[in-house]
């Protein structure tokens, strides 16, 4: 659902979006969006409507902002991107910890939205166990090498001293090579599916980011430069295509300098 109170953005965006194989309900403002997502008796509101909502921040009469809070006070727990004219890291931010999945200036254009709608709306599931990955065999990838047998990682031939759990996550994104991994997804490799920790329901991202922060850490304390974990603000993270630009990595799948060294 899009609620966007420019009507002649709202019809181009709907149409564009519509063209990349999205099903979209334009919708004016809030007031109709409530009404929208409200249930037959106007008791709650249906989250089996939509998948995802994009909101303009600056609504006719309210602030996008100002109504996520009041959707989630209805329970309302759709996912919602926020779209606006004048991005600034501050309203980032404040969108961000109100609980949005992401916030993206509208210059950017239509076919970035609709590739941040597919990351979220449809996110990478974790791999199942893969036999190209067992006994006496090795994952190359750029300047980093896996040994899944004894769960060490060797970043330039030296051995980067991972836990068994950091080793489990650093394998998890390699795997899903330039695609991002959700926070959700990357705790349930370590723990199982629905396991809950931390404080609330999305407790968990802090457990996340602060196993990427000591991964991050063993990796430039052997080479400075590292930057192969990438950060997609508010969804998770991905291990960087080494065969792919800056650009184009989010559009790339496999590399063909990935190989499976057996011995």
């Amino acid at each position: 659902m899009l609620i966007d109170d420019d009507d002649a953005f709202r019809e181009a965006a709907t149409g564009e979006l519509e063209d990349q194989g999205f099903t979209v309900t334009g919708l004016p403002d809030a007031k109709s969006l409530i009404a929208h997502l409200s249930s037959e008796d106007g008791s709650a509101l249906d989250d089996s409507i939509a998948d995802i909502l994009v909101i303009d921040w600056c609504l006719e009469r309210t602030l996008g902002i100002d109504l996520l809070p009041d959707l989630r006070r209805r329970g309302c727990r759709i996912p919602v991107i926020f779209l606006t004219g004048m991005s600034m890291p501050a309203n980032e931010t404040l969108a961000l910890d109100r609980g949005a999945v992401d916030f993206i200036d509208k210059t950017r254009g239509i076919s970035v939205l609709a590739r941040r709608i597919r990351l979220i709306v449809r996110p990478p599931s974790a791999p199942s166990p893969s036999p190209t990955t067992g006994a006496g065999e090795e994952i190359i990838c750029g300047k980093l090498t896996l040994k899944p047998k004894v769960n060490r990682a060797f970043w330039q031939g030296r051995d980067v001293m991972l836990t068994v759990t950091e080793f489990s996550i650093v394998e998890y994104m390699v795997a899903n090579l330039g695609e991002h991994v959700t926070y959700r997804a990357i705790y349930d490799r370590v723990h199982w599916s629905g396991f809950i920790a931390g404080s609330g329901e999305d407790g968990f991202r802090t457990n996340v980011r602060s196993s990427i922060k000591r991964i991050r850490s063993k990796f430039n304390a052997i080479d400075r430069g590292f930057a192969e974990i990438e950060n997609f603000a508010a969804f998770g993270y991905r291990w960087r295509d080494p065969a792919a630009s800056d650009t184009d990595t989010a559009e790339m799948g496999r590399p063909e300098d990935i190989r499976i060294a057996h011995g």
